[in-house]
């Protein structure tokens, strides 16, 4: 029945349905944006447990449709209903402007189109404007899994959203331009899909330091400890006096670090796209580096809330964290870093909702002896016992033992500091890195859990890669047992002397490969 019929244009079309989406954790759910209109007093309701900045969206829209030249809905008898389906899943964020404004006009009968296989995001401003959204990467990967074939984003993010092939993505940049191209089939400009490029994008790297090793004297002992732990993914930690370059070394490991493949760079540039820490128009194809302070909260690290969100952990997946003055941050920040390190991943659970986030990072921790930063150095320390015993209880037995690396950072001679003579470059330690990686690489190609670097194998794995000689294995054990090592840190020791033979090129675990490994297990710090 055709609608050209003036009284069937009037009455009939009052009912319209156009899709958005909804982000669940790090998943995006497909909504329905359904609008009835009927004759009665004004009224515009929104249903399907909107948050406030949801609510907000009926000034917005409003004012929005008026400013593209059609008659605001406030100035019309009518009864607005607009339903965001399903109504158990709470919907947050601006992103429903542009669809909520569509699908009223299209009930309207003042816009015709098919609305199927298209999907709408972007929040407008009065002006009619499309202001950059969160998430346009999570979004975009939930409608090509959904079988949609179009979305519309505003243009800032239509770069990241390309990035995601199988789905024409349409940067736009005011209402009046969407209403065009789909009510006239006018041209309007499509980004390509720049998945085959990802890498020719300009890069964001986040926490980006300018430190090379070259330039830091001394302390080579902490920089092989640096090596060791890029090539294999391994936690390392620093202690020592205040001022003796461990803040450096931090600030210089993450460049020590190989980019990321492809489809890391996708889930590392999701994760901060919806945590709205990517700039517009950029992707992270570098293992980025979280470094929140000592003072930070539970929340704001490990990630929760009424409905969970992620924590600088999840930020860091792939990359570093790097939490300076270790021991000052609150214990239970401490505590909960147990679960991620050995798993990869948090499970966050809360009346409204849970979720698991991956964390998957390294763990780079720096910290001083003792509260005046003294203890075991040639200067007096003035901690009185109980302090200092109070301190060093902050960190628990099981954490430094999930902690692969530890290593003393001492002071270096004023002699050594005016020295001219320089060391390794990062360029030069990151070679030798990424020839270490590509042999674990090689190493795990036929694993069927996908294993990328040594930290990440398992007891099982274990036992199948890392072969001893009888003797070596003797060996092992009796150092073992002198050091009291525990089951897991006499793994981690394994996995650190694979990763050794790996920078060295070697087939076999060698004998000086298991005595370096054990060189950095705690001792004094028990």
């Amino acid at each position: 029945m055709s609608l050209d019929i003036p009284v069937f244009r009037e009455f009939y079309m009052q009912f319209s349905k156009i899709y958005s989406a909804q982000t669940v954790g790090l998943t995006a759910h497909i909504i329905d944006v359904e609008v009835d209109i009927s004759r009665g007093l004004h009224n515009f309701s929104l249903v399907g447990l909107p948050s406030a900045s949801v609510e907000e969206a009926r000034d917005r829209v409003s004012a929005a449709i008026k400013n593209s030249g059609f008659t605001s809905p406030k100035q019309k008898n009518q009864k607005i209903v607009i339903s965001l389906a399903p109504a158990e899943l709470k919907k947050e964020g601006s992103h429903y402007d542009l669809s909520i404004a569509l699908a009223y006009l299209m009930a309207g009968n003042e816009l015709t189109f098919s609305p199927e296989g298209k999907l709408f995001l972007g929040e407008l401003s009065l002006d009619g404007k499309l202001r950059p959204i969160r998430g346009a990467l999570l979004f975009a990967q939930g409608a090509e899994k959904a079988g949609f074939k179009e979305i519309f984003v505003p243009r800032e993010n239509a770069s990241e959203a390309a990035l995601v092939k199988g789905i024409t993505v349409y940067g736009v940049s005011t209402l009046k331009e969407v209403l065009e191209h789909l009510d006239k089939e006018e041209e309007m400009t499509i980004v390509p899909c720049e998945h085959g490029d990802i890498y020719k994008n300009q890069k964001l790297e986040i926490g980006e330091s300018s430190f090379d090793l070259i330039h830091i004297k001394g302390q080579d002992f902490a920089k092989r400890a640096l090596e060791i732990s890029a090539a294999g993914k391994h936690n390392l930690a620093m202690w020592g006096p205040p001022g003796t370059g461990k803040t450096m070394l931090a600030q210089a490991f993450s460049h020590l670090l190989p980019p990321l493949n492809e489809e890391e760079v996708f889930e590392v540039t999701g994760i901060h796209s919806i945590s709205g820490t990517l700039k517009q128009g950029e992707i992270i194809s570098h293992p980025p580096l979280r470094a929140p302070h000592h003072t930070a909260s539970y929340p704001s690290v490990i990630g929760g809330g009424a409905f969970p969100k992620p924590g600088e952990i999840t930020l860091a997946h792939r990359g570093v964290l790097f939490l300076d003055e270790f021991p000052e941050f609150d214990r239970r920040v401490i505590e909960s870093l147990r679960e991620p390190l050995e798993e990869g991943h948090i499970r966050i659970a809360r009346s409204k909702g849970h979720e698991n986030f991956p964390a998957r990072f390294i763990l780079l921790a720096a910290m001083n002896p003792c509260p005046c930063g003294k203890y075991g150095s040639e200067e007096s320390c003035t901690c009185m016992p109980g302090t200092l015993a109070s301190y060093q209880r902050k960190l628990s037995g099981p954490i430094i033992d999930r902690i692969d690396l530890w290593v003393k950072v001492s002071k270096i001679s004023h002699n050594k500091l005016s020295e001219t003579k320089k060391g390794e470059s990062s360029e030069t330690i990151s070679a030798r890195i990424l020839s270490a990686r590509e042999a674990q690489k090689a190493r795990f190609t036929n694993h069927p859990s996908s294993l990328s670097t040594n930290s990440e194998m398992r007891a099982n794995d274990i036992e199948r890669f890392i072969i001893l000689s009888p003797e070596l294995r003797a060996l092992f054990n009796t150092s073992a047992e002198r050091l009291k090592l525990s089951p897991r840190a006499y793994h981690k020791v394994l996995k650190v002397a694979r990763t050794i033979a790996d920078l060295e090129q070697s087939e076999n675990i060698q004998e000086n490969h298991i005595l370096e490994a054990l060189a950095y297990r705690p001792t004094e710090l028990r």
